[in-house]
């Protein structure tokens, strides 16, 4: 939840709650005294509608899980507003002060303050269990950031990996290419050597040969 929806929730709380007290006080006054008090409650009223306003713009900003929470807390502050304004027309009818005085007699102010005081318990109630459903979801979110990038680190690890074993894989091919050209070459020099041999032997065997010719024709003649 943004600092900026809270800090509309707290200003309207404060206001919703004189609002609440100015609505009882004033209607057991009577002439200007009233009249000024009437006139808060229409000022209070119209900034009431200009923070749900405020908040409504807020919450609808938001992804849409957190939205809906929001939007909940807004139908309750909403109710509760259209409370306050129909008290506030209650009080301004013009037999307000007299049903003021037989509600006072008849308890009847008592028993609407009771239950104004219930709602706004219950109102502050579903406020605070929103309040820990945001924790829950922020928390839900902050953990699965930090699955998020411990999967990107181990896919990046995954791609050096991958890219080691690829380098690793043309050096043996290069090594492979290396000692089958040497292969090749151990190959020609050994025939080389093969027919040097031959040549040589040969050759020494001409030499002998060519020597007892001539030692035969030596002796004979």
């Amino acid at each position: 939840m943004s600092q900026v929806f809270e800090g509309y929730e707290r200003q309207y709380c404060d206001l919703s709650a004189n609002l609440s007290r100015k609505c009882t006080s004033a209607g057991v006054f009577e002439g200007e005294l009233k009249k000024q008090k009437l006139s808060e409650i229409k000022a209070g009223l119209d900034e009431a509608d200009t923070l749900i306003r405020k908040m409504d713009l807020e919450a609808r900003s938001f992804p849409p899980n957190i939205k809906g929470m929001l939007l909940a807390k807004l139908r309750e502050y909403k109710t509760d507003l259209n409370n306050l304004k129909n008290e506030a027309k209650r009080i301004t009818s013009v037999n307000a002060n007299q049903a003021a005085r037989n509600e006072l007699e008849d308890s009847g102010i008592a028993d609407a303050m009771m239950v104004s005081a219930d709602q706004r318990g219950r109102l502050l109630m579903s406020t605070e269990r929103l309040n820990q459903s945001t924790d829950r979801i922020k928390e839900s979110r902050r953990t699965m950031l930090e699955t998020e990038e411990l999967g990107v680190s181990i896919l990046q690890d995954l791609h050096q990996q991958r890219q080691a074993l690829l380098h690793a894989h043309s050096a043996l091919n290069g090594v492979d290419d290396n000692i089958g050209r040497s292969k090749k070459i151990l190959t020609a020099m050994s025939r080389r050597m093969n027919r040097n041999k031959w040549i040589i032997g040969s050759l020494i065997s001409a030499l002998v040969l060519a020597i007892l010719l001539i030692l035969y024709f030596k002796l004979t003649h």
